[in-house]
């Protein structure tokens, strides 16, 4: 890794482009910037998903698998208010983002709301056209509960003389015990997420990213997360109640997550990858009190290459994407001694497959993904086609 960093370092100092300009806002960011009064987005993925199994006969799923419409209002040139309204599968809604924004200056920026975790490239990144594949990378599902979202507040900004972008936010936590464990070791934290729904607080979260766009068309983020878990058996409790307390406190996690991410294009070349490490504590009583078998670290990776067949063309305003992805994740990393390492935890994926991107905001996709966890010998497989699109 310390090798890594120093060929970075050189190749910025030699870098003729020393200052850039970070391009790469999301989707609230430039609804933000837009400089109407009201500003109207969305994006959608419909999808039709392919089991392949030698010896059965399976069902494909065809589903609009999401639908969100984005608003986006200025009250001034200061302060702004921005929504997604998510309707999944036709028949689930949700409101995914819903803050308020209020600009001091380039550096300072004040937010409060609903708001998504900074965390990896998919959680923020999230519009299908702006990823390749039908699916959204698994360690995006269970290392990272994309899409995460929770009530707080923070502060962003740009500082173009660092080529640096943060974001750091007090957040809400997810939900480890409302009478049940939400944990697992086989869906790790994604149950927990609590959506801004009717949320719960015993305990405030911190969140933080760093992004740096220094060297022409790399862009490299590091996140960071910390904190506990919210329980209900804190709620009205004595403070005088020791046993009370004890067993509340057995129904707490601490979660410390990091996470690095890097994209680069380079003359029709797309390359991008993502690592998450996440180290839980208090994991031993938390199974023991909840029967539950959530892992005491969680960790994975991938990379992904992809080429813009058309990028050599002028004339043509489309691209023609093949891509291969590989990613690997496990949610029993390591355990504590009253549970067993479960090996189907520990998961491997290769996805290979062409996307056409008509414009930037319209594309069509199918891919192959070969599906393997250490427990078992054999190979799963599912075919996937999808449409995405996003506009803003």
């Amino acid at each position: 890794m310390k090798y890594h960093l120093i060929l970075i370092l050189i190749f910025y100092t030699i870098s003729i482009k020393a200052q850039q300009t970070d391009q790469s806002s999301n989707t609230a960011e430039k609804l933000i910037e837009n400089s109407g009064t009201l500003n109207i987005g969305g994006y959608a993925e419909v999808d039709y998903n392919q089991p392949i199994n030698g010896d059965l006969y399976e069902n494909g799923k065809l589903d609009v698998h999401r639908l969100v419409l984005l608003f986006g209002y200025k009250f001034n040139s200061k302060t702004s208010f921005v929504t997604e309204v998510e309707f999944e599968h036709v028949k689930e809604v949700y409101v995914e983002q819903a803050f308020i924004n209020h600009r001091f200056n380039q550096f300072l920026n004040f937010r409060a709301g609903l708001l998504l975790v900074p965390m990896g490239i998919v959680n923020e990144y999230h519009e299908s056209p702006t990823f390749n594949g039908v699916e959204r990378p698994n360690l995006d599902k269970y290392i990272v509960p994309t899409t995460w979202r929770e009530i707080g507040m923070g502060l962003t900004g740009r500082l173009d003389n660092l080529s640096l972008r943060y974001q750091a936010y007090l957040l809400n936590g997810f939900n480890g015990y409302d009478g049940s464990a939400k944990f697992s070791g086989k869906n790790g934290l994604r149950s927990g997420r609590q959506k801004g729904a009717e949320s719960f607080s015993s305990a405030p979260n911190f969140s933080a990213k760093i992004d740096y766009y220094g060297i022409s068309s790399l862009k490299i983020g590091l996140a960071g997360y910390f904190g506990n878990s919210q329980t209900t058996l804190f709620d009205g409790i004595s403070k005088e109640d020791a046993s009370a307390i004890s067993r509340a406190d057995s129904s707490v996690v601490g979660i410390n997550m990091l996470g690095l991410d890097a994209r680069y294009n380079i003359k029709g070349f797309q390359l991008r990858g993502q690592y998450n490490f996440l180290s839980l504590s208090n994991t031993d009583q938390y199974n023991a009190f909840t029967g539950s078998d959530v892992g005491r670290q969680m960790s994975g990776y991938f990379v992904e290459i992809g080429y813009d067949v058309f990028n050599k063309n002028n004339e043509i305003k489309s691209q023609l994407i093949p891509f291969f992805r590989y990613e690997t994740y496990n949610t029993h990393h390591s355990v504590e001694n009253n549970i067993e390492t479960n090996n189907a935890f520990k998961r491997t994926e290769l996805t290979a497959g062409i996307g056409w991107k008509l414009t930037p905001g319209a594309m069509l996709k199918m891919d192959y993904q070969w599906l393997k966890n250490d427990a078992s010998d054999g190979i799963g497989g599912q075919f996937n086609m999808g449409v995405g699109i996003w506009f803003f």
